[in-house]
């Protein structure tokens, strides 16, 4: 799993090009949304479809679920570890 969640960390960074932050700088268990590292919907967005891309899931964009899957990398690490087809 914690291999799942530096590989996730390095995606968000990557996506997002969060040029100034490493994996270390994210905190596996803080929010990803206003507190934490303050992305936006728009940035979930761009994540959601590479994680899409990368994994082979499938997500939601209106479900109450995936949105709680957001909640921090710790999180969608396990959204993907139960959901990946790749």
């Amino acid at each position: 799993m914690q291999q799942l969640e530096q590989e996730i960390k390095q995606v968000i960074i990557d996506v997002l090009q969060l040029e100034d932050i490493t994996p270390t700088d994210i905190v596996t268990d803080a929010p990803l949304f206003v507190d934490g590292l303050g992305l936006d919907s728009i940035d979930a967005l761009e994540l959601g479809v590479a994680l899409q891309k990368r994994y082979g899931i499938s997500l939601s964009a209106d479900s109450a679920e995936t949105r709680q899957h957001f909640a921090s990398v710790h999180a969608l690490a396990a959204m993907v570890a139960s959901k990946r087809t790749k």
